[in-house]
C-alpha cells in the first residue's frame, strides 16, 4: 500500500527544493519570508491493480496556495498579484518541467517504496495531481 502521507511529504520536499521558497503543509510555514506556499492534500484515490499486477496505484490531488505578504518595514504596503503569479509559475515549472536531455522530470518526487508515474494540472486552477505506483 502506498501511504499518502509519504507522497505529500515528498511533494513538499520537491516544491521547497525546486522553488527555493518555504512550503507549509496545510498552514503557513514557520518562516520570516514574505513569500511562501501552502500545500494542501485534497483528495486521493486508490485503484486496484490490473490482473497481472499485484500493486495498487494512488492518485493524489494537491492545492498549492501562493502567499505574498506586505513588507512590514513599509506601512500600508501589500503583497503583489504579480509576485503571486510569479510564484505560481515557479510551482508549475517545479511540477511539470522535464529534463530536455532525457525526458525525466526536472524535479523528481522521491517516494519511498513507490514511483511517481504521472503529473498533471487538474481541472481546477491551482491544483496538481500526482500518481504513484509501488517501485
Amino acid at each position: 500500500m502506498i501511504e499518502r502521507r509519504l507522497v505529500t511529504n515528498a511533494t513538499l520536499t520537491m516544491l521547497t527544493t525546486a522553488t527555493g521558497l518555504p512550503v507549509g503543509r496545510g498552514r503557513a510555514p514557520t518562516t520570516t519570508s514574505r513569500h511562501y506556499y501552502v500545500l494542501y492534500a485534497l483528495d486521493g484515490a486508490v485503484s486496484g491493480p490490473p490482473l497481472a499486477d499485484e500493486n495498487e496505484d494512488l492518485a493524489v490531488t494537491f492545492q498549492i496556495t501562493s502567499v505574498s505578504l506586505p513588507d512590514p518595514a513599509k506601512p500600508g504596503s501589500a503583497g503583489s498579484a504579480e509576485q503571486v503569479e510569479w510564484m505560481a509559475d515557479k510551482a508549475r515549472a517545479a511540477f511539470l518541467a522535464r529534463n530536455p536531455a532525457n525526458g525525466t522530470w526536472a524535479w523528481p518526487i522521491n517516494v519511498d517504496g513507490a514511483t511517481v508515474v504521472s503529473r498533471a494540472l487538474d481541472t481546477e486552477p491551482g491544483e496538481r495531481m500526482i500518481q504513484a505506483m509501488p517501485s
